[in-house]
């Protein structure tokens, strides 16, 4: 008998962390940039240069947004940042909301 019973309180432990773990929200994921469209900065802090992989020229924050106006080339993408930095240049994609 108290082996059912280890037994019984095992897989209610068990069910009720599987029920936990499929009720929590998915975390969230960044998306690329797409073409036209204002984007959100999804990271903390997002860098603004002048090419990819060129000069810095100012940071985004979560939250202020970006013109993505395209091409893309090797991981950035072009467009208009927005905020202080009000002018065009490149970030890299993939970490917009």
């Amino acid at each position: 008998m108290p082996r059912r019973i280890r037994t019984g309180v095992a897989a209610l432990a068990i069910g009720a962390t599987t029920a936990a773990l499929g009720a929590a929200p998915a975390p969230a994921q960044a998306a690329n940039g797409t073409i036209g469209q204002r984007e959100t900065v999804c990271a903390s802090d997002l860098f603004v240069r002048t090419q990819p992989n060129g000069a810095w020229m100012g940071t985004l924050y979560q939250g202020q947004t970006f013109l993505v106006e395209g091409p893309r080339s090797g991981g950035y993408i072009y467009g208009f940042a927005y905020g202080h930095i009000n002018r065009r240049g490149w970030v890299q994609d993939g970490w917009f909301c």
